[in-house]
């Protein structure tokens, strides 16, 4: 029995161009999967299937020794195409696999996956025998059907995160069947569908060009562990609606505003004061409620209704009154009011749906969690972890 990795990946991307070979921390998209195979004791064969000249010259260059590169015809590497044709393609044009060879079919979109994950999910495929296997991770989100009606959860009974199982989510890294199966099914799964649970930062595919804003920070985080190499931070600031808020505006019957905020938002700010960074709030609304919550946060500085170029004046006070510079100034913000400030300072973020303009700052920061549901908290941690 052999086991072959199989990577299929082909010259046309509409959203990303040239992507399987753009640099991702500083390697071409496609190494980061094949290393990881390279480096798998139960792999015997890496096959890149390409129509690619300049992608089979890149992962020849590597000059690793599992690796062979596998011509696909053009048909089968259309933006229509399958990945499943590719796959029958090479199976028809591979007579002497067995029926009992295992395939592991890899996306290069997931660049995430670790040797040991590779290892660990063959070892369950050999010794559990399911027909095939798919790689998953677990998400806690709560899902409705477009009928009103709750998917995985009883809204009477709302449950904790930390005792929710959550649900399974395939997050397309790969998928375990033997040649036998794939040619009975015409497809990378069939019979009995076992699941490997990997990470949940493993879930981000790199599709869009945001995704690998988020992809570069995940990387140098979970993969390589390498602490950034940002500004000494003294001053955190940030805006309210859209970052510390989902961005949605709830009125009572009194005409009453109400924001929802996150706790675990909250304790970041607390992390903050213990690591002796000034905090402050700057904000284009002017509400009791945001002074309310600054209270309740223990800032340092909070500056409301800062329009047309007030943020950035606003900041530029506090760093007089502070004796810092703005360099020394981390801003998370996530709409128009908020570029001025974010190119002005040291370290700028957003969160995973912040407007497009602000997504293309040079060198900003994409969290992966939106406003309101704990970016500021993710903001702050990778701040802390890079001191």
């Amino acid at each position: 029995m052999s086991v072959i990795a199989f990577i299929p990946v082909r010259c046309g991307s509409k959203s990303i161009p040239n992507k399987n070979i753009k640099l991702l921390s500083g390697k071409p998209l496609i190494y980061w999967n094949m290393t990881a195979l390279e480096n798998c004791p139960l792999v015997d064969q890496v096959v890149i299937a390409t129509d690619c000249d300049a992608i089979a010259n890149v992962a020849n260059d590597f000059g690793f020794s599992k690796t062979q590169i596998y011509h696909r015809q053009p048909e089968n590497a259309t933006d229509t195409s399958s990945t499943e044709s590719a796959l029958l393609e090479f199976l028809a044009a591979s007579p002497t696999l067995l029926p009992e060879d295992v395939i592991v079919l890899t996306q290069a979109t997931s660049p995430f996956t670790q040797t040991s994950h590779f290892q660990e999910a063959l070892q369950q495929f050999l010794t559990n025998k399911p027909d095939s296997l798919l790689s998953c991770v677990r998400t806690k989100r709560f899902f409705w059907n477009a009928n009103g009606t709750p998917r995985n959860y009883d809204f009477f009974q709302r449950p904790r995160r930390q005792d929710f199982e959550g649900e399974f989510m395939e997050n397309g890294a790969f998928y375990i069947n033997t040649v036998g199966g794939i040619l009975t099914h015409q497809c990378r799964l069939g019979g009995k569908v076992g699941i490997y649970e990997m990470p949940e930062y493993s879930g981000l595919e790199l599709d869009e060009p945001h995704d690998w804003l988020i992809a570069e920070t995940l990387m140098q985080r979970h993969v390589l562990k390498t602490k950034p190499s940002w500004p000494a931070i003294k001053l955190f600031l940030t805006d309210v609606d859209g970052v510390l808020t989902d961005g949605s505006m709830y009125y009572t019957e009194n005409g009453d505003e109400i924001k929802r905020f996150h706790t675990h938002d909250g304790m970041a700010f607390e992390l903050l004061r213990k690591a002796g960074i000034k905090t402050g709030i700057i904000t284009s609304e002017q509400t009791e409620l945001v002074a309310r919550r600054a209270t309740k946060l223990k800032t340092d500085y909070v500056f409301q209704g800062k329009r047309n170029g007030g943020k950035l004046a606003a900041a530029q006070q506090i760093c007089q009154q502070e004796n810092i510079s703005m360099a020394e100034v981390a801003y998370i913000g996530d709409d128009l009011n908020c570029l001025e400030l974010l190119q002005a300072v040291g370290l700028a973020a957003c969160p995973a749906n912040a407007v497009e303009a602000v997504k293309n700052i040079p060198n900003i920061v994409l969290t992966q969690k939106k406003g309101g549901e704990g970016a500021v908290r993710e903001f702050v941690e990778l701040i802390l972890e890079s001191k």
